[in-house]
């Protein structure tokens, strides 16, 4: 399940270009030395798997206490039963309302990412991408609902890390070649990304229901739960 997060960075990469490919674009990088922007773009990648990672360590950690309170099963579900509505009514990312604190946070974390785009320290791709990777954004909920399903703090973080890993190939590629992605190309992926979430949704149901199906519904977890559970008695 953990690779899961590599399927979601990639195909929803496009959306990442629609939503950061600007601020990709608009990375100050050394045009004339190739040697030079390489290293640029990576640190800027570096920058972004770095949040995401930090991201998915915090709700691993979330994870890890649902799984002290037998939730493990039933969180799976939950998350896959999530990623299904919010195919479904998208405008369900539209409603979410931040607090104040929150509010206050993404204002200053623009503010800052509008002044590292005006720098060109050694330094600033890192910055960048490290800032970048705080941006609200609803394909890195979907993933952060993937991170909290592993109950584990190093796992948490690593689906994160695979998450942002999936998203450099077309974001690497807007760097380079600006918006390269053609009006079609653009519609049948965004058609495909939909499918793949569902796809995931129902195999986190699955491994929740414990179906005994071999790497997609294993029953272990649920004989633990009842051997726990009878211990208990």
């Amino acid at each position: 399940m953990i690779f899961t997060a590599l399927i979601f960075g990639f195909l929803g990469s496009l959306h990442c270009v629609g939503m950061c490919g600007p601020i990709a674009f608009m990375l100050p990088v050394d045009r004339k030395n190739q040697v030079k922007q390489v290293f640029q773009i990576s640190s800027y990648h570096l920058g972004r798997l770095t949040t995401y990672s930090f991201i998915g360590l915090v709700f691993g950690i979330l994870g890890k206490g649902f799984e002290l309170f037998d939730f493990q099963q039933h969180l799976s579900i939950a998350t896959g039963t999530l990623m299904i509505l919010l195919v479904v009514t998208p405008t369900i990312f539209r409603k979410i309302k931040f607090t104040n604190p929150l509010n206050r946070f993404i204002i200053q974390v623009k503010s800052k990412l509008g002044k590292e785009l005006k720098t060109k320290g050694t330094s600033t791709f890192f910055s960048i991408g490290f800032l970048n990777g705080f941006l609200p954004c609803g394909l890195v909920y979907m993933a952060v609902l993937g991170a909290i399903t592993t109950h584990n703090v190093l796992l948490g973080s690593l689906y994160m890390f695979l998450f942002g890993l999936g998203t450099i190939p077309l974001m690497s590629a807007v760097v380079y070649f600006g918006n390269f992605t053609s009006g079609l190309f653009r519609r049948r992926l965004q058609q495909i990304i939909p499918i793949a979430v569902v796809a995931i949704g129902i195999l986190f149901i699955l491994r929740g229901l414990g179906l005994d199906i071999p790497y997609i519904s294993p029953t272990g977890a649920v004989s633990n739960l009842v051997e726990q559970s009878q211990v208990c008695h």
